[in-house]
């Protein structure tokens, strides 16, 4: 028997919760990880595709203030995640990565007349990059999403960045002709 109750237009009750894959632990965002997500996310290529420049770990804990207390809208949950990368460097057979933050995941979770929507997004520290971390993460995210009844996901990515066009269509999302911000958007469920 399904329990979960249907949220009403006006009203979003999803929260982040804990989400593990075969080599990550998805966390809840706290304000606490921002030392450390500084530190991952402080290579300026991370920019090149969204703009700005690296935060410092002062600018973050503001910014997860903000996001932890989150939306003043009551139709719309901020859900954010650090991924914790759980298994030991496959390359060198050592801990040195053993539960060690390497990224993001985030959604925006919005319900309405026809239900709950999400728009996600991903980042993982250059470090970490080209070992499917984002690819697991965000295959994750969509997952626990559908579960949340997210009958829509997008996410919009500029054209120039394949490595988020294959993250995308390995999270079962299709991009469509329509752009928003010179990005164009991928989408999986209704389309609209």
């Amino acid at each position: 028997m399904n329990t979960r109750r249907t949220p009403r237009p006006g009203e979003n009750s999803v929260k982040p919760a804990v989400i593990r894959t075969d080599r990550l632990t998805l966390l809840p965002l706290r304000v606490e990880h921002a030392e450390e997500m500084a530190a991952v996310l402080s290579d300026p290529a991370l920019h090149d595709f969204i703009g700005g420049a690296p935060d410092t770990a002062e600018a973050l804990r503001a910014r997860y203030e903000r996001w932890t207390a989150g939306s003043l809208n009551a139709a719309e949950s901020w859900c954010n995640w650090v991924i914790q990368l759980d298994d030991t460097d496959t390359d060198t057979g050592t801990d040195a990565d053993a539960a060690r933050l390497t990224g993001t995941v985030q959604a925006t979770v919005t319900t309405d007349e026809r239900g709950t929507t999400a728009e996600i997004a991903w980042v993982v520290g250059t470090p970490w990059q080209g070992r499917g971390i984002a690819t697991e993460a965000a295959r994750a995210l969509v997952t626990w999403l559908r579960h949340q009844g997210a009958h829509t996901i997008t996410a919009h990515i500029h054209p120039d960045h394949p490595a988020s066009a294959a993250v995308a269509t390995a999270a079962g999302l299709t991009r469509t002709d329509h752009w928003h911000n010179g990005e164009l958007k991928w989408q999986l469920g209704t389309i609209d």
